[in-house]
């Protein structure tokens, strides 16, 4: 796999009905410095607060035996002695799929009890062929160990039982919806759509798995985790005059040169560019808000938004959610940034006279500060790639 690849990776999970917590746990960390992502999902025995135990402690200690390369015999056997014993059926149970892949180019998939994962390439179900792995002292714990070699778009997806077994026992599935039904899913998903997200494509299994379900009531939890291979979805965003005006022209012509999606943020920093590339910048009136302003439009770029206001609005979405059924210029922008891979900042650091008015809202923070929230939280949240550069 080409190092330049991103690594998309997305979740999503139903609850049982009438449960207050997950009993499935879903965990995703990026290692910058190994480039590696690892994603790990686990299913509880049972349901409820027990269930997000077991899950829980599984994939804290999965995560941390991962990151340090241990032994796989000595890290399973580990994690089963350290999981409480139901009393009920006399065994310590979580189950885990565990996703543990490198730029450079493998990828390796851990599983123990889960619905076995479904790899996709070129819009068909690949087989890998793996090993099973028991330790002699869990021997009837059964780790079926995967690895392959990415290339672009493949797709890596992993479920609870939640998602196979859905609808079991009724007309229709009585035997649930299965895997092969998931699969078939799948492929008609992307068939519709090959470059939807891993964050969608989970929702949307998900979904389809709650559908099967006596009237959408999840008779287990439902959780799917993907991934998605794929060449790097770039966004620049340029906010804010460069400190020293002779930066103008170096900002415009980064605009014009930059090799992806581009959205300037401020009014200033829209008439720099405007006035360096002899462009014209008009107001977008489809993106009427009361209390977010306009969107404009500009030749050579994909958005134009104010400053403050707007970036301080789509901090609040990365945290909370995207506004559903808007078109205001924070919710196009914060959509452009989850549609990204790789987010370039370039943040001007001439103070705005504006901003320091004491008689504006306490929450309206000054540029560098709410853009550092953001790319924080695009990096912690979301697992982007980001870069800063102040001008």
């Amino acid at each position: 796999m080409d190092s330049s690849l991103f690594i998309d990776i997305g979740s999503y999970q139903v609850q049982k009905n009438g449960e207050d917590c997950f009993g499935d746990t879903v965990y995703a960390k990026k290692i910058p410095e190994e480039q590696r992502i690892i994603g790990i999902l686990s299913d509880g025995l049972g349901s409820g607060v027990k269930a997000n135990i077991l899950s829980s402690m599984t994939t804290r200690m999965a995560m941390k035996f991962m990151e340090d390369n241990t032994d796989l015999q000595v890290a399973s056997e580990t994690m089963m002695d350290a999981l409480p014993i139901c009393q009920i059926r006399k065994i310590s149970y979580a189950t885990f799929s565990i996703v543990d892949t490198e730029l450079e180019g493998k990828t390796r998939i851990f599983e123990m009890d889960n619905p076995r994962y479904i790899f996709i390439r070129n819009n068909h179900l690949f087989d890998i062929k793996g090993r099973e792995f028991s330790s002699p002292k869990w021997k009837d714990r059964k780790i079926f160990v995967s690895q392959v070699n990415n290339l672009p778009e493949d797709r890596i997806i992993v479920m609870s039982d939640g998602v196979t077994q859905a609808g079991i026992g009724n007309r229709k599935y009585p035997l649930g919806w299965g895997r092969d039904g998931c699969i078939n899913f799948v492929l008609k998903t992307l068939e519709q759509d090959p470059h939807i997200s891993s964050f969608t494509l989970s929702k949307k299994i998900v979904n389809e798995a709650l559908d099967k379900e006596n009237g959408r009531k999840a008779g287990d939890d439902i959780s799917c985790m993907c991934l998605y291979f794929r060449n790097p979805r770039k966004l620049l965003i340029v906010t804010g005059p460069p400190f020293d005006e002779e930066k103008d022209k170096e900002i415009a012509e980064l605009v014009s040169t930059y090799d992806g999606r581009i959205a300037i943020c401020g009014g200033t920093t829209a008439n720099i560019i405007e006035r360096e590339l002899c462009v014209k910048c008009e107001i977008d009136k489809t993106s009427f808000d009361s209390k977010i302003p306009m969107a404009s439009t500009m030749e050579g770029v994909d958005l134009v938004t104010e400053g403050i206001l707007t970036l301080t609005d789509v901090y609040r979405m990365l945290k909370e959610g995207i506004d559903k059924n808007s078109n205001t210029a924070s919710v196009r922008l914060a959509k452009m940034l989850l549609e990204s891979d790789k987010i370039d900042f370039v943040v001007g650091t001439k103070i705005n006279v504006a901003h320091q008015d004491p008689s504006l809202p306490m929450e309206l923070e000054i540029r560098r500060n709410i853009v550092k929230k953001i790319f924080r939280l695009l990096q912690s949240k979301y697992l982007k790639e980001i870069s800063v550069r102040y001008v």
